[in-house]
């Protein structure tokens, strides 16, 4: 029972040796402030363009300098407090997703948005389908893995390092502590891939003239407003913005608090489940609902899109930089070859579904739209925003309120939601074949359904 009364952060609580902790987040300030420096350096700013995140860079000295690495310079006490922290800087991602940004009108949009959660939903369930084949037929068989490998792709593509993190604890409890490194694994592989092999992907598009044509009358997000303050001025409106994006983590904490009541009345699956569940994609159901708040009653001036997103990337630069600080190198050797497999087949996946089924799925700005999805199945949210502003620089499409809207819905069962939270549960119970069966007949199911959605479109518009 006591256990409801925790949301994600309870082995921060378990920290005692306080010194640890203060060295531990005065090193990790020290990196942010750097990397927030760093960033704005023109080598910097070019690696970027490529879709090379700074934080790999950092995340790959921090593991070289750690205790699997070669030069074992960081401490283990340090790093045992940094494994703790991708589920709070996950959290904080979620609550700024919606506070920079307007709300977008939902009229006129509800088709876009639900051909795009389709194409979501169909590449989420289609990574259980090909980690369940891949396992069930080769890996089980002949490397002797366990099942619940059968997830990985999912957790590390689509939740990324945050969702990694959370879901080790679970694999724990079912018996396979390697989980956690796995996942980290395949988180990164996933955010190495989106970016690299996504950015390729918008040079491709380039070229092809497959992107929707910017134009110049166009203005990106962010206000001017947001550089002409003074410097005490800039200093109240980022601490404005802190309380704000707080506050919506502490909605998203009432939030899960109420459900873990909740499921106390529902059965022993429902407590399993919700004592699982993580706080950030409620997190960001909080960021919308004072969005909404703040403006109905005429007051978005305290909000600055600029800090939102300045405080989204650093808090995703830190996850990575932690996650990849730990990565334990010697269980990675012994599984080099099922995660290598299992990489090799998301990412096929993930590439058919950008390329093939969204042109099936979207009647127009079909890139842009597509190559949102793909970062966000392969390296989570925060990829597919920078994939699709490295292809829609000037926010010339209606992809960004589509792609904000349908992760309102999504984030709650993918990406670390529901059903990642379900999944490892379900094949400890029941199989990894019955679980594999039922996501194939889903994802069948969601091809139908958006290929019936296209074609009524196009009657419609005829």
């Amino acid at each position: 029972m006591s256990q409801l009364f925790f949301f994600g952060f309870e082995n921060l609580y378990k920290i005692k040796a306080i010194p640890t902790l203060v060295l531990s987040l005065g090193l990790l300030g020290i990196i942010g402030i750097l990397l927030t420096l760093g960033r704005r350096l023109d080598s910097a700013m070019k690696l970027e363009r490529f879709g090379i995140p700074i934080a790999l860079l950092v995340g790959a000295i921090g593991f070289l300098i750690g205790p699997y690495g070669p030069f074992t310079l960081l401490p283990e006490r340090v790093l045992r407090t940094w494994m703790q922290l991708p589920t709070p800087l996950l959290t904080l991602v979620f609550a700024t997703l919606m506070l920079g940004r307007p709300i977008p009108k939902v009229s006129g949009l509800w088709k876009p948005v639900a051909s795009q959660a389709l194409l979501g939903l169909l590449l989420g369930f289609g990574q259980y389908v090909v980690g369940g084949i891949i396992v069930l037929f080769f890996l089980l068989p002949h490397l002797g893995v366990d099942p619940l490998m059968g997830c990985i792709i999912e957790v590390g593509f689509e939740g990324g390092h945050g969702a990694a993190a959370i879901m080790g604890d679970s694999f724990s409890k079912l018996g396979f502590p390697e989980g956690l490194d796995l996942g980290f694994a395949m988180a990164t592989v996933g955010l190495l891939s989106s970016t690299l092999l996504g950015s390729g992907l918008v040079v491709l598009g380039r070229f092809f003239g497959w992107l929707v044509p910017a134009d110049e009358g166009d203005i990106i997000d962010i206000n001017e407003s947001d550089f002409s303050f003074k410097p005490d001025e800039q200093l109240k409106l980022l601490l404005y913005n802190f309380a704000l994006a707080g506050l919506a983590v502490l909605i998203g904490v009432f939030l899960l608090y109420c459900l873990r009541i909740l499921s106390i009345y529902m059965g022993d699956i429902s407590q399993k489940v919700m004592l699982t569940f993580p706080v950030f994609p409620l997190a960001l159901i909080g960021s919308l609902f004072i969005r909404f708040v703040l403006e109905k009653i005429e007051k978005t001036k305290f909000v600055s899109s600029l800090f939102q997103r300045e405080m989204g990337i650093l808090a995703t630069d830190l996850l990575i930089i932690t996650a990849m600080a730990g990565l334990n190198l010697p269980l990675l050797i012994s599984y080099w070859i099922p995660i290598s497999i299992l990489a090799i087949a998301g990412l096929t996946w993930n590439l058919f579904g950008m390329l093939i089924f969204s042109r099936l799925f979207f009647r127009e700005e079909w890139f842009e739209r597509a190559i949102a999805e793909f970062g966000n199945s392969t390296g989570v949210a925060a990829s597919g925003l920078l994939l699709l502003r490295l292809a829609d620089p000037l926010n010339s499409t209606n992809t960004l309120p589509v792609f904000s809207i349908k992760q309102l819905f999504l984030q709650p069962l993918l990406s670390g939601g529901l059903i990642t939270v379900i999944a490892p549960l379900f094949i400890s119970s029941f199989g990894l074949k019955g679980w594999t069966e039922i996501c194939g007949l889903i994802s069948i199911s969601l091809f139908a359904l958006a290929i019936f959605l296209q074609s009524t479109y196009k009657k419609a518009s005829a």
